[in-house]
């Protein structure tokens, strides 16, 4: 124990107090690689050739050019006016229930979770005319923002998944599997919100929504079918056997710029500043998991996942227990550690640990960015906090404390997932064995 501890003290504590001063954290896992490989006794040596190669093949991957079109898909559905076409579509499908528009946002996000595969990219883009359209039929403020930021989260569990490709990066898994395998939790966290909002609306006395048009639902299904036929592209190319999951991405992004051009809604110039803002976030994103390479190449180096798994498993062998623990130390760190930085620091350590007690490295993957996800909505780091202040005319405290009772649904369908893990792995070991 003492050894684990000294070990863990000398890898992860310059870490984050270099995270807590502000340095990016890319440069920060670099930097607590070469410190560790120079402490005498310890590391192995400061091997400049060893990090430029590590650097290198950590990102010479074909699975990696998945990331930038996902990301740039996101960014084009808002540009060309896709996201308010799937929130019609929602708008009209469930409307008529008691409470209709607050349902109308949780359908919505599960119809844009197969298309962005970014919470950030939900809650700004997507979000804002949830928001309002809450407002606007009379909800107060604390409901609207709550199922708004809670429903984001379902962004990044069903495909495609930014956090999900970085994930299998660094497992080694397969992204096909590990796409398949969000798709029934993130249906039963959506399902989760429903129920949740479901009580609220009761209990809150709201009146039935508009009535129900199968005219009006037609109508708008047919001016957003360019839209919802992006997860068919996605999905259905994986479920086929057509595209990996990288060249259902690209499929994706030029069908969405072919509909922009066509409609109008996308010319040369804005098509540039797209791609430009998106090849910035995709060169941050790369450059995180390169350096996470070194960062657990290091690790593996010092022993440190074999020292951690003698110790988990001198406490129990029961991989369920073993998860929820996993699971107690994510909702942690997800608290004061971005989602990509967490993903791309644990990984590397905890994959070992994973496949040496037995847990499915598919289950493992969802549960983790799932129960990472809570962060972002969890003071003080939350990202998404940060996004429905700028989006909406709420502040800061009164976003906090209108997300705060989404935790319950969040929370249930997390505990479910962990002790159900065939929720998670039946559709891809069913469909790709």
């Amino acid at each position: 124990m003492n050894d684990l501890l000294l070990l863990a003290i000398l890898f992860l504590g310059p870490l984050f107090l270099l995270y807590g001063l502000g340095v990016p954290v890319a440069i920060a896992m670099l930097s607590t690689s070469i410190v560790v490989m120079l402490v005498p006794g310890v590391g192995t040596g400061f091997d400049p050739g060893l990090i430029n190669s590590r650097l290198f093949n950590g990102v010479n991957s074909f699975v990696l050019l998945a990331i930038p079109f996902y990301v740039l898909l996101g960014r084009l559905m808002n540009a060309t006016g896709m996201t308010r076409d799937i929130f019609d579509v929602a708008n009209a499908a469930v409307r008529q229930f008691r409470g209709g528009i607050a349902y109308v946002n949780v359908v919505a996000s599960i119809l844009f979770s197969g298309m962005s595969g970014l919470a950030l990219a939900d809650a700004a883009g997507l979000g804002r005319v949830e928001y309002s359209a809450m407002r606007d039929y009379g909800y107060e403020r604390d409901i609207s923002l709550g199922v708004t930021g809670s429903s984001a989260l379902i962004g990044p569990i069903i495909p495609p998944s930014v956090p999900v490709i970085l994930y299998a990066v660094l497992a080694e898994e397969s992204i096909g599997q590990l796409f398949l395998g969000g798709i029934l939790p993130g249906i039963l966290l959506g399902l989760m919100l429903l129920a949740f909002v479901f009580l609220i609306v009761r209990k809150r006395g709201y009146d039935s929504g508009e009535p129900f048009s199968l005219r009006y639902l037609v109508r708008t299904l047919k001016s957003s079918v360019i839209a919802l036929f992006i997860p068919v592209i996605i999905i259905g190319g994986l479920l086929g056997g057509w595209f990996t999951a990288t060249e259902a991405g690209a499929v994706a992004v030029m069908y969405v710029i072919a509909y922009g051009f066509l409609s109008g809604q996308l010319n040369v110039g804005n098509l540039a500043d797209e791609i430009s803002d998106a090849t910035v976030e995709t060169f941050s994103l790369t450059f995180i998991i390169a350096s996470a390479t070194v960062y657990g190449l290091v690790a593996l180096q010092l022993g440190l996942p074999t020292l951690m798994a003698e110790e988990i498993t001198a406490l129990t062998e029961n991989p369920t227990l073993i998860l929820v623990l996993f699971v107690l130390m994510f909702l942690i760190i997800g608290t004061f550690m971005s989602v990509t930085a967490s993903i791309t620091i644990l990984t590397p350590i905890l994959i070992p640990i994973v496949e040496l007690v037995g847990i499915d490295p598919v289950h493992f993957g969802i549960v983790m960015i799932l129960a990472l996800m809570v962060g972002t909505l969890t003071p003080p780091f939350g990202a998404l906090l940060f996004v429905l202040e700028k989006v909406t005319d709420a502040s800061l405290e009164q976003v906090i404390r209108s997300v705060i009772p989404f935790y319950i649904p969040i929370l249930l369908a997390l505990v479910i997932l962990i002790f159900v893990p065939e929720l998670v792995t039946y559709v891809p070991y069913t469909v790709m064995g």
